[in-house]
This record gives structure tokens, sequence and C-alpha cells, in this order.
């Protein structure tokens, strides 16, 4: 059986971002999505969708259409009442809600990985404590939070 991962939605924005500043992540990105990809169970949520299709970016709709294939888990309840719990324990800002949403999913449905490029608020090594901690709490396992350059298998040569 594949590992599962949870895409937050800057890797699919990262694939097909323009941006020089962020040229290294781009590359990295497309890298790992050729690469490593499908070793992989990926899964998306409504919330992915909804962060892309509301996102103002210049290839939107390549984007949309990247992310339709993969799979959508669905929203409970239980994952409101974990985000809502998030908040209140100041794992994300109230301001970053759509952070606490992904964590919220990949912790729900037992995902190994939450992949992402967000590093102040996911990726984070001085939030892995503590997410750990309130996870524990919630009964939850916490999925490893890292960013594609993590992901790769060694070669065997």
């Amino acid at each position: 059986m594949k590992e599962k991962i949870y895409l937050d939605s800057s890797i699919p924005s990262y694939y097909f971002d323009q941006r020089e500043s962020l040229a290294t992540f781009i590359e990295v990105t497309k890298k790992w999505w050729s690469e490593m990809a499908s070793s992989y169970d990926l899964f998306i949520s409504d919330a992915v969708f909804q962060e892309l299709n509301n996102g103002n970016y210049p290839r939107k709709m390549e984007i949309i259409e990247f992310v339709s294939t993969i799979p959508l888990l669905p929203l409970t309840n239980e994952i409101e009442q974990i985000v809502e719990f998030y908040i209140a324990n100041y794992v994300m800002p109230k301001s970053f809600v759509g952070d606490a949403v992904h964590l919220a999913y990949a912790s729900f449905y037992d995902t190994h990985y939450l992949l992402t490029w967000n590093c102040n608020h996911l990726a984070n090594a001085n939030k892995r404590k503590h997410i750990h901690v309130i996870n524990g709490r919630l009964g939850l396992s916490t999925p490893e939070i890292i960013t594609p350059l993590e992901l790769f298998k060694e070669d065997e040569e």
C-alpha cells in the first residue's frame, strides 16, 4: 500500500508559477511531481480546490485542471471542530484558517505527509511539538509536514 499525501494549495500553484523569485521551488516541485508523485496516493480537499479557484493565479485554469484528477477528501463535522480547536489553542492564527484546515484534513484522514511550501505555519520545526501536543489531545495522528525537498528517494547507486 502506498503512503498517503495531502497536498495543500502551494504545491499545484508552484507547479505552474512563473515568478523568477520562486524558480528553485518551482523546479523542485516539478521534479518531485515527475519523479515521485506516482509513488504515493495523493489527496486534496475542497479547501485546496477553493483556494486555487479563488486565488489570483496567471495560469489558474491549468492549475484547476491539474488538481481535478486528485481525489477529494470529504469535509466532516469533525474536521470543522478540529479547525476550531486548532485556532482556540493557537496552532494557527485566526487570520490563517486555511492552514488549520489543511492540517485538520491531513490529521483526521491519517495521511503520512502534508506536503507544502508553507514554511511559516505548516512546515516549520518550531511548530511541530505544539502540533503533536494538540493532535495528541484530540486523539489524532500527526502527519509529517514537509516540503517536496524532503520527499525524494535516495538513489540506489
